[in-house]
């Protein structure tokens, strides 16, 4: 019986190939098997770095993730290395991987990860924003609905957000968020990054909108600050709670999700609408 092999993630350079670490190019000289959600990109990289894979390139990208998993899976129980790239950053991060992932997790197969560059972090880190506590949500909503309902979630969230976007939605989305969220709330559009035109443009989302609508190119990362606190009191919360119990919603829950996002006491805010109850009887 074969010794099992393991599944290896790769991040793969943003934009310039010198950011490839030694460890990515030794891994696509040496793996059994080769992932890519590109291969012509992938072919374009291994080029660019003067190795030439040795193993079987297989696509793994978004339309046939599912379909690809028996092969991989087999692969790996075999004993062979399976690594996995995309076409730029860490694979998984809103890009194919997670669901190799989970199934290598589910069969205990081994998974390990050639850390590297990642658009989320390097967006962050030169947004200029807090990055203490922040969250990914992936790229933004297409449809205007849909995108209204996600940034209202946002307004009360108290970490910065970063996200993806397309640059023919970029203006309408920053548009958008001015509108929910405030025109003076903070961000920073990031895009091209470590390319020949990178490009961070910061300041508030009315600014940011108005630039956005002359024209923007490239891969777009956005970055968003964080809601300011609320000087909210618990009395200040205590009818919308019950206006939402009375609507049929479990007190107890709606407490929880308003103290969460307004950072009063939960115990506090509930105990409160108890009292306003048997007051109003």
């Amino acid at each position: 019986m074969p010794e099992t092999g393991r599944l290896v993630l790769a991040a793969t350079p943003l934009g310039d190939v010198g950011d490839a670490s030694r460890r990515l190019v030794e891994a696509l000289a040496a793996a059994d098997v080769i992932a890519a959600e590109d291969t012509r990109r992938l072919r374009s990289l291994a080029a660019a770095l003067d190795v030439t894979p040795t193993g079987r390139v297989v696509s793994f990208y978004e339309d046939v993730e599912t379909s690809r998993l028996p092969k991989l899976l087999e692969a790996l129980r075999s004993g062979e290395t399976v690594l996995l790239v995309t076409d730029a950053g860490m694979p998984s991060v809103s890009d194919p991987g997670y669901r190799l992932v989970a199934a290598c997790v589910e069969e205990d197969l081994p998974v390990t990860c050639l850390p590297g560059p990642s658009a989320v972090t390097t967006a962050l880190a030169l947004s200029g924003l807090a990055s203490d506590r922040f969250c990914f949500d992936g790229f933004a909503p297409r449809k205007g609905g849909e995108r209204a309902k996600w940034l209202s979630g946002l307004a009360t969230e108290p970490r910065t957000t970063v996200f993806f976007e397309s640059p023919h939605r970029l203006a309408s989305t920053l548009r958008d968020a001015a509108g929910v969220l405030g025109a003076d709330r903070r961000a920073a559009v990031c895009r091209e990054l470590t390319k020949t035109y990178e490009e961070v443009k910061r300041g508030e989302l009315g600014e940011l909108a108005d630039w956005a609508d002359e024209g923007v190119r490239g891969e777009i990362t956005v970055v968003l600050a964080g809601a300011p606190p609320r000087s909210t009191s618990v009395e200040d919360l205590v009818a919308e709670v019950a206006e939402r119990a009375a609507a049929g919603e479990r007190l107890k829950t709606v407490a929880a999700e308003v103290a969460e996002a307004t950072g009063v006491s939960k115990k506090e805010l509930y105990d409160a609408v108890l009292t306003a109850r048997r007051s109003a009887k």
